[in-house]
């Protein structure tokens, strides 16, 4: 971070932020582009501070998967064009390409073009877990800055910075198991922990019989669905900064409107195969609390701190579910044709030995 400081004032062209999920690069992604588009290299405190950190500066260009892969439209309609136009407002463009490995090829070539050529105002932060599965012709005209697994320490505290109190922090740490950027979703997500007591009612229903599976893969999506509907009134509080005060977009950011509209239409559709995320991340939380207290281990090896697991029952048939349940999350964050409904209730049997 101290290095991002300092380029800030002569910032390289493009940069590749590469290190494991959850690693803080989005959160570097963010101060970055904060210190790029603010008057006082990031002050933290003025209206470019405050819209960049929350990824909507109107400057600021966000690329992310649309299903699987980044797709050469995409590239075209939110870097090529914008990269060589005036900016909304004085001062830099800033590109942040999430998931940049995701760019399929014609889509890379079309990047690679833009970072052959760079505008002299814009500046391109690509992210990525997977940062050998680039094109050496992308890497090789990056500033790579490498990032490592962050401390349950580091979330608690930062989350705390964010308002956060310590036992929330704490528990969205444990839960997420050391990745900043889910932990801050579980604590700022309207409904809060609400999915962790939707999942603890669902593993009990599951574990008695194959109807009481089948509720609960049903009563999920049911909670899934209730949450989707519940993120209508985000785009409201996204765009209010670019209204006029008579509630119409200024001509100036319409531009920006439009890529928040697009970006929260990604949210929506993708907000229930979070939720369903949430909810199987829970259950093999509480699986997992189970086997630490059937082997004896200590109290501060729970995942759960605030929540005594349920003791009885063997091992074996927690360890088999906890797998059940992670191969059912893994599939979820691979394939995004599959049914979440099958796919969670298929877990949901295989918790009692019947899948």
């Amino acid at each position: 971070m101290a290095f991002l400081r300092q380029a800030a004032a002569r910032p390289h062209h493009a940069y590749l932020f590469a290190g494991p999920e959850g690693g803080g690069k989005q959160l570097a992604a963010r101060a970055f582009a904060a210190a790029l588009l603010c008057e006082r290299g990031g002050c933290g405190e003025c209206r470019a501070c405050r819209l960049a950190l929350d990824d909507k500066h109107p400057n600021e260009f966000l690329v992310e998967p649309e299903g699987r892969d980044i797709h050469v439209e995409t590239v075209r309609s939110e870097v090529w064009h914008p990269a060589y136009r005036t900016a909304p407002e004085p001062g830099r463009k800033v590109f942040v390409i999430r998931e940049a490995d995701r760019l399929n090829p014609a889509a890379a070539d079309m990047l690679l073009k833009v970072l052959e050529e760079p505008p002299a105002d814009a500046v391109f932060l690509l992210l990525s877990a997977r940062p050998h599965e680039l094109p050496d012709t992308v890497l090789s005209r990056c500033h790579v800055v490498t990032f490592q697994p962050l401390a349950e320490a580091f979330i608690v505290q930062t989350l705390e910075g964010e308002g956060v109190d310590h036992e929330a922090a704490a528990l969205a740490a444990r839960l997420a198991g050391g990745n900043l950027g889910r932990a801050r979703r579980l604590v700022t997500s309207s409904d809060g922990f609400a999915f962790r007591d939707v999942a603890l009612e669902a593993l009990e229903r599951a574990s008695r019989d194959a109807s009481g599976a089948l509720e609960a893969a049903d009563r999920v999506m049911s909670a899934a669905e209730r949450y989707r509907k519940g993120m209508k009134d985000e785009l409201e509080r996204d765009i209010a900064p670019f209204l006029d005060e008579r509630g119409r977009p200024e001509e100036a950011y319409r531009g920006a409107i439009r890529r928040l509209e697009e970006r929260h239409k990604r949210r929506v559709k993708r907000s229930e195969r979070d939720y369903v995320d949430w909810v199987l991340l829970a259950v093999s939380a509480a699986l997992r609390d189970r086997i630490v207290v059937s082997v004896g281990g200590a109290h501060g090896l729970l995942i759960n701190l605030d929540r005594a697991p349920e003791e009885g029952g063997r091992v074996t048939d927690a360890a088999r579910g906890l797998a059940a349940v992670e191969e059912a999350r893994a599939a979820l964050a691979e394939d995004l044709n599959l049914n979440p409904r099958l796919l969670i209730e298929r877990a949901f049997l295989r918790l009692g030995g019947r899948g």
